[in-house]
């Protein structure tokens, strides 16, 4: 079912852009996939990006309720969770784009093996409305047309660190900058405390009995976060074909602009509802004089009323 429904659909999108695009080079067919891939995603993406803005503006909100809560944990963390409620915040909605991303990363390794195992395959394993366009055809007749670099300069079916065939340095670019990229992503949407404790320090003053705060241990692990993916990243990516690390590094730039734009989108619509002046009603003179005129007349009909009563 994996393979039906998610890896040959994603495959043939990639062949369909493969056999379209002029030039017929896979490296920029990965290039334009990937770019597709975020766009559609890209609902899902503003979403989270608006949930990490609103995490970074109430940080000095979290601070508030540790200072309040006096060391009750129950109390902070029930207050903790009134204020996500209160800003429509999901503590785990970052995690929707990364299990939307999974498979189609793995349907994309699937159908590069596939390619790289046996380049036919490209041609046996895509839909067959595909098979019948003009250039896959001509594959068909002679496969070795088949162009499987980035520019005619780096090999994607080469990995960065082959088993004992030493390190192949333009695929260990691809790395090296796809890792550099899942640095920047991740700091960009990392709140900034620059008085906020390190993991391991925390973690020493647990080991000698004090007690660790909740947000601040999840402060902690969010920038240890900021280097783990990249170290990651480049632990995976460096033993695999570097077609997947063009994926991974077009993925992340894409990303970072997204996430850039649509911040910088949520701080000008603030600055704009800041630099709005408040409406105040306007009131016509002759209104405020009639208002006055009003007011005695009330004021008037009242003392003669009490002045009546107290006579009677």
């Amino acid at each position: 079912m994996f393979t039906t429904l998610i890896v040959q659909p994603i495959f043939n999108l990639l062949v369909l852009i493969y056999a379209l695009i002029p030039g017929h080079n896979f490296g920029i067919s990965i290039i334009i996939f990937t770019i597709i891939i975020r766009l559609l995603l890209w609902p899902l993406v503003k979403k989270q990006l608006h949930q990490a803005k609103v995490m970074r503006q109430v940080q000095p909100q979290l601070k508030k309720i540790k200072a309040d809560a006096k060391g009750d944990r129950q109390k902070e963390s029930q207050m903790m969770m009134e204020l996500y409620k209160e800003k429509g915040i999901n503590p785990l909605g970052s995690i929707g784009i990364l299990l939307v991303q999974l498979p189609i990363f793995l349907a994309l390794y699937s159908g590069i093996r596939r390619i790289i195992d046996n380049p036919h395959q490209i041609i046996t394993f895509a839909y067959a409305p595909l098979q019948h366009l003009p250039w896959m055809k001509q594959l068909a007749a002679n496969i070795h047309l088949f162009d499987n670099t980035l520019f005619g300069i780096v090999d994607l079916s080469k990995s960065a660190l082959g088993a004992g065939k030493g390190i192949y340095w333009p695929a260990m670019v691809i790395v090296l900058a796809s890792a550099i990229v899942q640095y920047y992503q991740s700091k960009q949407l990392m709140p900034t405390d620059k008085n906020a404790r390190k993991l391991r320090h925390i973690l020493r003053d647990a080991g000698s009995g004090k007690t660790a705060d909740t947000s601040e241990v999840n402060a902690a692990v969010g920038k240890s976060t900021r280097y783990l993916l990249p170290v990651m990243i480049f632990m995976f990516t460096v033993s695999v074909a570097s077609a997947l690390s063009l994926y991974w590094l077009t993925s992340g730039v894409v990303a970072f602009w997204q996430q850039s734009k649509i911040l910088n989108q949520d701080e000008e619509e603030m600055e704009a509802i800041a630099d709005k002046p408040l409406k105040t009603p306007k009131v016509i003179e002759g209104e405020v004089i009639s208002t006055t005129k009003n007011t005695k007349t009330k004021a008037k009909k009242t003392k003669t009323s009490k002045t009546k009563k107290r006579r009677k």
